[in-house]
């Protein structure tokens, strides 16, 4: 039975209060933006009330959770449109999972529950029938769950299961096709300007300039970033002259209000249509960490940099040359690379019960591949177990079962989250959440 209105409403304050209330206050006027934005849909407010999400999914019953399986690296915000491209550190175009701010360590079930939750908010958006939203979700956990199997069998992941352009076909490969014709000189003519025969970054809505003392901040900051970047992985520049620098304020739905320092960095050569644009963005607590009790892990990270870069590495294969960490007063900091080859999956035109099935059974694989690799990299000893085999033997205690409870939760959640975002919306704009002036 869904919770009387009037207390859910005092559920969704609560919750907001604790996970935005620091930042609202000293950016009231970002998180006003913010808002507006999750208000525009309810696929909008999913994407940006992460926090309510585990609020709800803590406490729930989950025959499919052990010891080893409420441990495993996830990525912490699995929605459909946290999916996309980049260039891997072996310069190969890959289709996988993306954008780990929220990235932790905690039950596995929780990534799949946020994933098919939104696959039943996209289907009522596109207006499809129940029938065909179970069929999307059918299709996704059927796919992530062959994957753990193969993986668990065949002795865990490897180059050859990432979605690329030589492995993949339909939307996915149109989309890495999308995303091949994209280039570093395109970027760069978007982002900058050339002045005085060298580059600079554009000035306009939301990027300001930086006072002297703010840049030598940044470049001690930059200067500590460095070492981070695993040695295999760092590449050898002209120099690592850091050309300019600019201060953007966070504007997207994750982001609001969080600082974040743009980088022009010297390329390869002194050529101009080599150089690399790197962000510097402030680290923020993930929302499911609140929900995760274990000291072991929380104290295991420096700061939310450290945090987020150490998560991509062991969840993305062959991550961005450029990631790495540091601190900037005080602040843990995640660094990486502003790529022309990093695409978000778009959804507009996809739309066809068909082309949507064949979609979300690759992003069920490429989850189940996010999952097993985060047991393999060197760099952490957090998770020191095969993850895949843990989940493989979790599932096959009763697969049927666990196809179907995903399947329930999907259509149950998707239509809580109508519920919830109809609610959010009048105590927005009745000044419940925030001063709306």
């Amino acid at each position: 039975m869904a919770t009387p209105e009037p207390e859910r409403a005092q559920v969704i304050a609560a919750v907001f209060a604790v996970a935005f209330g620091e930042l609202m206050a000293a950016e009231p006027g970002a998180f006003r933006r913010k808002f507006r934005k999750m208000a525009a849909t309810p696929f909008a407010f999913y994407r940006g009330s992460a926090a309510l999400f585990y609020a709800d999914v803590h406490a729930l019953d989950d025959p499919f959770l052990d010891e080893r399986t409420s441990r495993i690296w996830i990525h912490g915000d699995l929605h459909a449109e946290n999916f996309g491209t980049y260039m891997s550190s072996n310069g190969v175009l890959v289709f996988n999972v993306n954008d780990f701010d929220e990235a932790y360590v905690g039950p596995f079930t929780w990534d799949l529950r946020r994933l098919v939750a939104s696959l039943a908010l996209l289907g009522r958006a596109k207006a499809l029938s129940d029938a065909v939203i179970t069929r999307l979700v059918e299709a996704c956990v059927g796919a992530y769950a062959d994957r753990i199997r193969e993986l668990a069998e065949g002795g865990g992941a490897s180059s050859s299961d990432l979605l690329t352009l030589a492995t993949t076909s339909g939307v996915v490969h149109a989309f890495l096709q999308q995303a091949r014709r994209s280039t570093r000189v395109g970027l760069l003519d978007e982002l900058t300007v050339v002045e005085g025969h060298d580059r600079r970054f554009a000035r306009g809505d939301g990027i300001s300039p930086v006072d002297e003392a703010t840049r030598a901040g940044v470049l001690a900051a930059f200067e500590r970033y460095v070492p981070t970047v695993p040695p295999d992985r760092r590449t050898r520049p002209v120099s690592l002259t850091v050309k300019d620098v600019v201060l953007r304020r966070g504007v997207g739905i994750g982001s609001a209000g969080l600082p974040s320092y743009s980088l022009l960095v010297e390329g390869q050569t002194e050529a101009l249509d080599n150089d690399v644009v790197l962000y510097m963005k402030q680290g923020q607590v993930p929302a499911l960490s609140r929900f995760v009790p274990d000291r072991r892990i929380a104290d295991y990270f420096r700061h939310q940099g450290h945090r987020t870069a150490l998560s991509q590495r062991a969840l993305q294969a062959d991550s961005d040359t450029w990631l790495g960490h540091t601190e900037l007063d005080g602040v843990g900091q995640l660094v990486a690379e502003v790529s022309p080859y990093a695409q978000d999956l778009d959804w507009s035109e996809v739309n066809e019960p068909e082309q949507m099935l064949a979609l979300v059974a690759d992003l069920g694989r490429s989850t189940a591949r996010m999952h097993a690799v985060a047991d393999d990299d060197s760099e952490h000893d957090l998770v020191n177990f095969s993850t895949e085999d843990a989940i493989h033997g979790a599932i096959t205690r009763d697969e049927k079962a666990f196809v179907a409870s995903l399947v329930d939760f999907a259509h149950d959640y998707g239509a809580q989250v109508h519920r919830d975002h109809q609610l959010f919306v009048d105590m927005f704009r009745n000044g419940q959440l925030i001063d709306v002036d």
